[in-house]
């Protein structure tokens, strides 16, 4: 059968993170089978838990953010797309101020992290959210939606009018159950514009954003002395961000999404959507491997 996934041991690290600027103690820790990833501020008296779940998602503004009765947790994507992209089921994530880490501004550093504890394969089947019909989430900034597929695919586009980005690729879709998640995603890091930035740090945001975690723009131009990762890094960042949304669903996904636009709030909006119509998707487990649609090609396979 394909197994739950946690790790075999516990990790740590210490980051700024994007927003808040703040110095934030991270670790990482196994979970018994059918926990989910479940994050626990243990920088207050009473530490608290937060259960990762669509209803769970307060703030989506720049950030997708866990909210718990005034207690938050901001920026979890990067860590949520890591281990979607490695099919990490069950995990405790421990931290010592409000929100998670930015790294070097993609998954890359979470991979590596996950990998480094070890990926220990549990009892448990997994449990798969399986797409039956078609289901759409619109508003004036974009949209996006889930349609039935044999494994996992996502697709993407942008729409940035700015020279750097329009010499990219701005339209990508890639069946991850036949890519690695880890060479063709995970490396794409978070980008910004230099002509936002004081915008932002009006609203205290971005007060921890530099050269050394994001792609910067000026009007023409990347700044980064090295340039870009990937060719279509843009628009990868977009996937990576939406493949992290997604995976506040509690499970991974056997079906197609496509976002045109999209952003944190609309990716939450489509997953309340769906959930809200109980014919539109089943949850299902893959008892061989010959029927497995979802493998995590590349991605330390299932022991």
């Amino acid at each position: 059968m394909l197994a739950q996934r946690t790790l075999q041991r516990t990790v740590n690290t210490v980051g700024i993170g994007l927003h808040s600027g703040q110095k934030v103690g991270l670790t990482l820790r196994p979970a018994a089978s059918n926990t989910g990833i479940v994050y626990r501020r243990v920088d207050l008296e009473t530490p608290v838990e937060i259960a990762c779940t669509p209803d769970a998602v307060g703030e989506t503004m720049l950030s997708t953010t866990l909210v718990k009765e005034g207690v938050k947790v901001s920026t979890i994507e990067h860590l949520m797309s890591a281990f979607a992209g490695l099919g990490i089921d069950n995990a405790y994530v421990d931290l010592t101020a409000s929100e998670i880490p930015i790294m070097d501004g993609s998954a890359a550093p979470f991979i590596y992290l996950i990998r480094s504890a070890g990926i220990e394969t549990q009892r448990a089947s997994k449990q798969f959210v399986k797409i039956k019909k078609p289901v759409r989430f619109e508003n004036k900034s974009g949209w996006a939606e889930l349609r039935p597929f044999d494994g996992f695919r996502v697709s993407f586009e942008i729409d940035f009018d700015h020279p750097a980005v329009k010499s990219t690729r701005q339209v990508l879709a890639l069946n991850l159950s036949k890519s690695s998640y880890s060479r063709e995603i995970s490396r794409a890091r978070t980008f910004g514009f230099m002509r936002d930035v004081e915008m932002l740090r009006s609203k205290n945001m971005g007060l921890g954003g530099s050269l050394g975690n994001a792609v910067v723009l000026d009007e023409y131009r990347v700044l980064n002395k090295d340039g870009l990762r990937y060719q279509d890094e843009f628009v990868k960042h977009k996937m990576l961000d939406a493949i992290g949304d997604l995976y506040t669903v509690g499970h991974s996904i056997i079906g197609a999404y496509h976002g045109h636009k999209s952003g944190h709030a609309i990716n939450n909006l489509l997953l309340h959507e769906l959930l809200a119509q109980p014919d539109a998707w089943e949850l299902t487990t893959m008892e061989t491997e010959e029927e497995a649609t979802v493998s995590y090609a590349g991605e330390l396979g299932y022991a």
